[in-house]
């Protein structure tokens, strides 16, 4: 059984990861800061699971449960499927049935979402096929994930359509302020954007990130990362061409290195990126000149950072069928 795209959260004296495997939905959980891993437990193992090139299960601790979501159809591979969602009351040992957060009947099938918790909100947004084009939706959930809003549209393109296949990102800040970060396609220009919003209903005006452009007729299939720092300002890291960047929400954005499928986090000490390089999975933390090496194991990729409450960071990322997890100071 081949473990992918693991997702990382922690409500601070816990640490989850959730993660695919087949058409199973599975969660760990660990006491020890990420050091050791509980057994997995399978959440789901309903229909068809989108999983692969960021698509799959995402996790978010609320302060009286744990909820997961994914995105599941009968037939898979873009054909059809849901986005769902579950939650456990007893720190993942058995989990609810699934709830549907879009309500409308196959609009999530490209597989591609997002979904984080902070401020007493959940919120999960998705690329959504309800209409012509791809368009960003996004729901929220005020009770735990036991219930989803109405959908609400939080982006469409005035060029009919965003990137079809490149993941969002979503974070929130103590006071339930919700970032979305997404790749846009506008007149040809495959580049990143960033909204906001107050209560989960109206979103800012997207603006741009960094002052480069991407002039690209396809889709490169990643998305990027995206958190919050100490005053709800967002940190962001994503790819143009062949080269990772770093950009806040304004201004110009800072060159890292080559390679792809990069995460953020923030953490004590800084912003920290990790991303897929060719020499294999790195890590830049703050102060650093350049990334230090985490996996040069052929075929490591799709890392996640989590900022801890000791200060480290964990790191996890796929590699050949298992899951690797190591702290970064």
């Amino acid at each position: 059984m081949e473990f992918r795209q693991p997702q990382l959260a922690t409500d601070g004296k816990r640490v989850g990861v959730a993660f695919g495997a087949g058409q199973t939905v599975f969660f760990a959980s660990s006491v020890d800061q990420g050091r050791t891993f509980a057994k997995p437990v399978a959440v789901s193992q309903t229909g068809k699971l989108s999983l692969g090139r960021h698509r799959g299960p995402r996790l978010a601790f609320t302060p009286d449960a744990v909820v997961i979501s994914a995105i599941v159809g009968e037939k898979g591979g873009g054909a059809d499927g849901d986005l769902l969602s579950w939650r456990s009351t007893d720190g993942g040992q058995t989990w609810s049935s699934a709830v549907p957060i879009n309500d409308v009947p196959g609009a999530a099938r490209e597989g591609l979402h997002a979904m984080a918790s902070g401020g007493g909100v959940l919120f999960a947004t998705w690329l959504d096929l309800r209409s012509n084009g791809t368009k960003l939706y996004g729901a929220a959930s005020r009770d735990g994930g036991r219930t989803w809003s109405k959908n609400v549209l939080v982006y469409e393109s005035p060029s009919g359509t965003i990137c079809q296949c490149c993941h969002p990102s979503v974070a929130i800040d103590s006071r339930g302020r919700i970032a979305v970060m997404f790749r846009n396609a506008v007149e040809g220009a495959r580049d990143m954007y960033v909204t906001e919003s107050a209560d989960g209903a109206s979103f800012s005006p997207a603006r741009k990130l960094g002052e480069g452009t991407w002039m690209l007729n396809a889709c490169p299939m990643d998305g990027g990362g995206l958190a919050l720092d100490p005053h709800g300002k967002p940190a962001t890291t994503w790819r143009r061409e062949k080269q990772v960047y770093l950009a806040g929400a304004t201004g110009a954005e800072q060159l890292l290195g080559e390679g792809k499928d990069s995460a953020l986090a923030v953490g004590k000490k800084g912003v920290y990126v990790a991303w897929t390089s060719p020499d294999g999975v790195v890590v830049l933390a703050p102060g650093s000149a350049s990334p230090s090496l985490l996996s040069a194991e052929k075929g490591a990729g799709f890392p996640q950072l989590l900022p801890l409450s000791d200060g480290k960071i964990l790191a996890a990322w796929e590699s050949k069928g298992r899951l690797e997890f190591q702290l970064v100071p």
